[in-house]
């Protein structure tokens, strides 16, 4: 190992112990004869002193430390003079004095400096996220969203939850926004698409009997993007077995004021506060009301309409997918006004923010064809869509119903965040674009030959050619 420690963990406890600490240079001070740097790492920071003598070699080698090259040194951990403590940070009272020192990594001039105090523009941050991500206020946030994750994780596991990976390439069946297509090489002039959420098939696993499932999961939308949407986002999907609302929502509440305590120490009060669609336009203006439930503000939205109606089209469509159950199956009707067709759906509202989604869902093959004809979906359609689902509904299946949750809309409001994109490792701009790896890009002609395609000119590069 070249570190027997990490720059957050050496206290008084440590003094007089020989030490190897790895890590980034913060800041140097050269006071004279003597020459302080801080090390930093992920976990802390540490001060280290070196002496001209006797280590001349390593004093020599201090002098050349620019902020942000990555070093590794041997020392000795002394106690910090009386007064020269610092009572802000874990290491305050203490300090390594240097025997040894390597340069692991030199760095060269920096674009900016790794500053928390820095307000910079997102787009020098994403271009140069790998310095972002060491400024402690950024890191704090994705080393959060892993804590979050994994008590997530634990409690759903503590439930008898089974996490199981669903395609990333699978059918295109758009649900609302554009699907991101992928073409097929092997399949010529077929494509897959990225899920916009797995829907089908957590439905399928149900109908296979494993009655509680999960996935902490990628999910895909070619939609215009704001402050709280990314072309992929990350959601907490959830679907069970032989339940109703009720249990649905009680688990979530419960999942929710267990996660908060052990990773925030928030005690957040349950059963969280429901209204009625109805009720929250009516007095609130809006499906997610901010009514004001403390710091976090929990509420779910109920009773939603199962149906809304496109004027552009002149058609009926689903308010959240064609696979929600009604609450009164009678009222479907031929030449009906199904404006008063309530849904058996839930949105949960965190703050005026809605964070997640769900409903109890169709198991019969019969009220699912019916869906589909209400909609103006022909059965050929909804075979071509669906068939693999209206397939397994043939077989039985059990009542089921599940959920939702948005992350990085939850984690940019617990940490008081701005956008989704300060909660995002690796975050796209409002355009779509990645400024750290310059994605999407152009490719190859051999690519597109293999994969049968062929590029169309656009208006722009014509214009261009034209001047």
């Amino acid at each position: 190992m070249l570190r027997t420690h990490t720059c957050g963990e050496l206290t008084a406890d440590d003094v007089s112990k020989e030490v190897n600490l790895c890590g980034w240079v913060d800041s140097r001070r050269d006071h004279g004869k003597l020459i302080f740097i801080d090390i930093r790492d992920r976990y802390g920071i540490t001060q280290v002193i070196f002496l001209p003598k006797p280590h001349t070699d390593t004093y020599e080698l201090a002098k050349k430390l620019r902020n942000e090259d990555v070093v590794s040194l041997k020392g000795k951990v002394n106690s910090r003079p009386k007064k020269t403590e610092n009572q802000k940070i874990s290491t305050g009272l203490i300090e390594v004095c240097a025997e040894k020192l390597d340069i692991l990594s030199p760095s060269q001039d920096l674009p900016f400096n790794v500053e928390d105090s820095l307000e910079l523009s997102d787009e020098i941050r994403f271009t140069h996220r790998y310095l972002d991500l060491r400024r402690s206020k950024v890191a704090k946030k994705i080393i959060l969203r892993h804590q979050l994750n994994k008590e997530f994780r634990a409690f759903l596991d503590s439930k008898n939850f089974l996490e199981i990976e669903t395609p990333l390439l699978t059918k295109s069946t758009p649900e609302g926004a554009r699907d991101f297509l992928v073409p097929a090489r092997l399949s010529p002039n077929k494509f897959y698409a990225l899920p916009q959420s797995p829907q089908l098939f957590k439905q399928i696993l149900m109908a296979s009997g494993m009655d509680k499932y999960y996935q902490i999961v990628r999910c895909f939308r070619d939609e215009d993007l704001r402050k709280d949407r990314q072309p992929e986002f990350t959601q907490l999907d959830m679907e069970l077995s032989f339940i109703e609302e009720d249990d649905i929502l009680s688990l979530v509440e419960e999942m929710i004021a267990s996660v908060f305590s052990k990773v925030l120490g928030e005690e957040i009060k349950t059963p969280f506060l429901r209204i009625s669609y109805d009720e929250a336009v009516k007095k609130h203006g809006s499906d997610k009301p901010d009514i004001g439930e403390g710091k976090y503000r929990f509420l779910w939205v109920v009773d939603f309409p199962l149906f809304e109606y496109n004027d552009d089209e002149k058609r009926w469509q689903s308010c959240h997918h064609p696979f929600t159950s009604p609450k009164d199956e009678s009222l479907l009707k031929a030449g009906a006004d199904l404006s008063g067709v309530k849904a058996r759906a839930y949105d949960l509202v965190l703050n005026g923010s809605e964070i997640g989604s769900g409903s109890i869902r169709i198991h019969s093959g019969q009220l699912q064809k019916k869906i589909f004809e209400t909609l103006g979906i022909s059965e050929k359609e909804a075979e071509s869509k669906f068939g693999f689902l209206l397939r397994a509904f043939n077989y039985g299946v059990p009542p089921h119903g599940g959920a939702a949750f948005g992350l990085d809309r939850l984690y940019a409001i617990i940490t008081e965040s701005e956008s989704i994109r300060d909660v995002i490792a690796f975050p796209k701009t409002q355009k779509g674009l990645c400024p750290l790896s310059g994605a999407p890009s152009g490719v190859s002609t051999k690519q597109l030959d293999e994969l049968s395609l062929e590029l169309v000119e656009s208006e722009e590069e014509k214009e261009v050619k034209e001047v």
